[in-house]
């Protein structure tokens, strides 16, 4: 199975830190060369110590806060100065504040779908012209396993990730026939610093000690543990490896089992 990637350029979104950090790490382990890209730049600059170098790879760090979608669209057309092409983009930004969707203000829905759909789109439409030159591009995006099964208390999350969802699904009938597929992989519990606040605004809310919450939690899913995001990590770098070439449109849980739909 052919996992090499030496010699492509991948974008990982969201990288200072837990999934998006593993996600890095592992494309770089295949060979690419990762550029960095969040809001904190001495923390890329640590995840970037942490980067495989081995087979000559060159990572850089690129900074500005998702939460500006001016910002974004800036630094990543700045960035094609240096970097002409990139094969891999993985789209990734922390989620919005939990809270039911009936409570929840317009703003919040508003600065999500910036934060998440615009921010994504803005990445693809700069680096869609090197992909189709190079006839080969992954379009990664991490969302939410709300898109086939809406979480209790994740309103914001649950409706914009169901737009970023349909987004991907539209671009990969546009885009296939540049050798570019456009998947959504779907993270379920998994040990990270998102993981520990939703499981604290349950415990608050529900007056519980956190190790209870954690517990209920873990038994909810069929392999009885969360996941690790070098895990998560292992089927985003799948995907965008050239064995992944015939796969494109599709919502990947990688959740333990927890998803109860098909």
């Amino acid at each position: 199975m052919n996992l090499n990637l030496t010699n492509k350029n991948a974008l990982v979104c969201g990288s200072s830190q837990g999934i998006g950090k593993a996600i890095a790490k592992e494309l770089a382990s295949l060979g690419a060369n990762v550029t960095l890209f969040a809001r904190n730049e001495a923390s890329l600059n640590d995840v970037k110590a942490e980067l495989d170098t081995s087979k000559g790879q060159k990572h850089l760090c690129l900074v500005a806060d998702f939460s500006d979608t001016d910002a974004v669209k800036k630094a990543i057309e700045q960035q094609l100065s240096q970097i002409s092409t990139y094969h891999i983009l993985v789209n990734n930004t922390g989620g919005p504040a939990p809270g039911p969707a009936n409570q929840a203000e317009p703003s919040a829905f508003i600065n999500a779908f910036n934060q998440h759909l615009i921010n994504n789109h803005h990445l693809v439409q700069a680096l869609l012209p090197g992909m189709k030159s190079a006839m080969y591009g992954r379009i990664i995006n991490v969302i939410s396993t709300s898109v086939k099964q809406p979480l209790p208390n994740l309103g914001v999350s649950n409706t914009v990730r169901g737009a970023v969802a349909s987004w991907a699904k539209t671009l990969a009938n546009e885009l296939g026939a540049f050798g570019i597929t456009v998947n959504n992989v779907l993270p379920g519990a998994t040990n990270t610093a998102r993981l520990d606040a939703i499981i604290q605004n349950k415990a608050n809310k529900q007056n519980k000690p956190i190790e209870q919450v954690i517990e209920e939690e873990k038994s909810l899913i069929p392999l009885r543990r969360f996941g690790e995001p070098e895990e998560f990590a292992n089927a985003v770098a799948f995907l965008a490896s050239p064995s992944a070439g015939y796969i494109t449109g599709t919502n990947l849980p990688v959740d333990g089992g927890r998803t109860a739909c098909l």
